[in-house]
């Protein structure tokens, strides 16, 4: 199968350099689970500190707040939705290693992301214990090996929903991996990284954290592939990793919403191919739209030479100042 009919969208896998933790760090925060359990190359990125499993496929799994991360910061007084959706990310990726027995090396290929948030419920003070109640359906199985599932989960804390989230996943193995992925297996980046719109048009202070560039166009603009910016792009990679595209959406939904204080609330995002490094992706935004209890909604999709690459649909509230 061809990298341009491929529908889904790989997620992680765990190489080597996931495989050992940083000098210092364990130190510093030893409850994480082993970061090459959840595809990261530093404990610091580790959001889960522990797993149980409490029915024929239901986990749970404790969810540890970053400390002063330099990316994942409050948005409004509120968690960040990139931080939930990377715990949930996590999450499912932790479960289908540690109880399904997933290889270490094998891919993880994504097809879908969704989350909803409460945004009463996730204060950034509130350092609450949170847990993920992790409900597994779908499983898809090759011979005795897991080659999948859907993932449906709830973000808790004193018995109350704070989050949900659900997504698909699809592991191969590496051989597997290369074949579907054909010429495309070693590719890196090649274009260079244009200059980003201003942090504050995205509601972000570093420059390199800006995964937007202006095109003529205000709604639209080119997806920034700035590699060095080591959260968005843990390790090498063969192509834009799934989580830089929902990054990518919410810049695109704070910058059309201008000078309304957009938190998003919830996020439908779906994959139709892989996003290359060889071709520029453009990023386009449709108005934002209000509705009678006043919700704001927009969609917000990726394309690379004239074919899509993801759909998002997302809804958010304005907060006030």
């Amino acid at each position: 199968m061809s990298p341009e009919r491929e529908t889904m969208l790989i997620t992680s896998y765990a190489d080597t350099s996931t495989q050992r933790q940083p000098a210092g760090v364990a130190e510093a925060r030893p409850s994480a689970v082993p970061n090459w359990l959840v595809h990261r190359p530093a404990t610091s990125e580790v959001f889960l500190s522990s797993w149980e499993r409490t029915g024929t496929d239901r986990f749970t799994v404790s969810l540890r707040w970053p400390e002063n991360h330099p990316f994942h910061t409050a948005l409004h007084g509120f968690r960040s939705p990139t931080l939930i959706a990377e715990a949930i990310r996590q999450a499912g990726i932790l479960i289908s290693h540690a109880e399904f027995g997933v290889p270490l090396g094998h891919h993880f290929l994504m097809s879908d992301l969704n989350y909803t948030i409460e945004p009463g419920l996730v204060d950034a003070n509130d350092d609450s214990p949170v847990h993920i109640e992790v409900t597994c359906s779908e499983i898809r199985r090759r011979g005795t090996r897991f080659a999948g599932m859907t993932c449906h989960m709830a973000l808790v804390r004193d018995d109350r929903v704070i989050a949900t989230g659900d997504g698909s996943l699809t592991c191969t193995s590496p051989a597997a991996y290369r074949r579907m992925r054909g010429a495309y297996a070693d590719a890196r980046p090649l274009l260079p990284v244009p200059e980003p719109v201003h942090p504050s048009l995205v509601l972000r202070t570093d420059p390199s954290d800006v995964l937007l560039a202006p095109t003529r166009d205000p709604r639209c603009w080119t997806l920034r592939a700035h590699t060095s910016n080591t959260t968005l792009f843990a390790r090498p990679n063969d192509h834009i990793p799934g989580m830089v595209l929902m990054e990518a959406t919410h810049q695109a939904a704070f910058a059309v919403a201008g000078s309304t204080r957009l938190y998003p609330t919830s996020l439908r995002l779906s994959f139709d191919r892989y996003a290359e490094f060889n071709t520029p992706c453009l990023i386009q935004a449709q108005p934002v739209t209000r509705t009678g209890d006043n919700v704001l909604s927009l969609s917000v999709t990726g394309h690379q030479s004239g074919q899509r690459v993801f759909l998002a649909l997302l809804e958010g509230i304005p907060v006030s100042a």
